[in-house]
């Protein structure tokens, strides 16, 4: 395993693995057993950083979520797991009513909020601080300030370690950054927002994020995270639900353009190359980037974690990576 370092404050960076595995799905679609496994084998490879969050999987059952941080609980638990495991996990998106969906009855990122749900995550995940806790979704309702000294407060009090920020527009995470620069407070370092190589259109919104594609890595964002030294991206579904590989999973709308094809036949190219599968390579390209990203792939089984832990010792050369760079139509 590889590893890079989160935050910049030495009393709360982390060494992390360069591959982050998400657990949004353990303890509901994907039963114990199985998450337990996949759990196992990840730290048994040098795997480090699990990330959830407060409102998993409320979809599978009409619940409000938690099924995955209860999850995660009993695993350290079982295993006897401590500090040396990164657990991030995030709030503001946990339907305030079982039934209900984070779309339009969201709890939000008011101060109460804030403290009230981080002290559920913490104790169904069973830790006394939350290593890396994010800011899930927007909320137009609360004053950014509000927000900001409603983290930093739980960062002062030692219940949580890194801050961070999940399908924000750009703009509210450098304001939200900016204010708590201005007080002294600790502000978001870790960024979590969709990427992966193939490169979805702007002007098409996401099911999920009606005003604007706010939940992808667009140029924004990443000239954001080139210029601001510190800052890290923890890419979800990089793999794009299985979407390169299995032909009964189709890209979403706005991938329908002229440059996926291109982007398509590099990677393939690529992968015969390598003789590595095209999800290693597209793993293997944001893990050896110039950017400091960290790809975050979720995994059903141990067969499919397998593949995914073999990308972290996969080489691309300097040639191979400029064609995957440079491809556009």
């Amino acid at each position: 395993m590889k590893y890079r370092t989160i935050g910049t404050d030495p009393k709360h960076r982390r060494e992390v693995s360069v591959l982050a595995l998400g657990a949004m799905l353990f303890g509901s679609r994907t039963d114990e057993e199985t998450s337990f496994a996949v759990l196992d084998r990840y730290v048994e490879a040098g795997g480090n950083f699990i990330d959830t969050s407060d409102n998993y999987a409320f979809w599978e059952d009409g619940s409000q979520g938690g099924q995955s941080e209860e999850l995660l609980g009993r695993w350290r638990r079982s295993r006897g797991v401590g500090d040396e495991i990164v657990i991030a996990t995030k709030l503001g998106a946990r339907p305030l009513a079982p039934g209900t969906s984070y779309v339009d009855n969201a709890e939000g990122l008011s101060a109460k909020v804030i403290r009230e749900s981080a002290e559920r995550s913490r104790e169904r995940l069973g830790v006394p601080k939350i290593d890396l806790l994010y800011a899930h979704i927007e909320d137009h309702k609360v004053p950014l300030q509000e927000t900001v000294e409603g983290f930093a407060e739980l960062v002062a009090e030692g219940t949580v370690g890194l801050l961070g920020v999940s399908n924000h527009a750009v703009w509210r995470v450098e304001r939200a950054r900016a204010l708590a620069a201005a007080a002294g407070l600790p502000g978001y370092e870790v960024f979590q927002y969709e990427h992966s190589h193939l490169r979805p259109r702007a002007d098409v919104p996401q099911d999920l994020f009606p005003d604007g594609s706010l939940g992808r890595a667009g140029a924004e964002l990443l000239s954001y995270l080139r210029a601001e030294p510190g800052l890290t991206l923890v890419a979800y579904s990089p793999l794009l639900k299985g979407a390169y590989v299995r032909p009964d999973v189709p890209l979403p709308p706005d991938f329908d353009h002229p440059g996926t094809p291109a982007r398509l036949k590099v990677l393939r190219e690529v992968a015969q190359e390598t003789g590595a599968t095209v999800n290693q390579v597209v793993l293997a390209w944001q893990i050896g980037g110039d950017l400091p990203i960290i790809p975050l792939a979720g995994a059903s089984s141990v067969a499919q974690l397998e593949e995914n832990l073999a990308a972290v010792d996969l080489e691309l050369t300097p040639e191979q990576r400029a064609r995957l760079d440079s491809v556009h139509y």
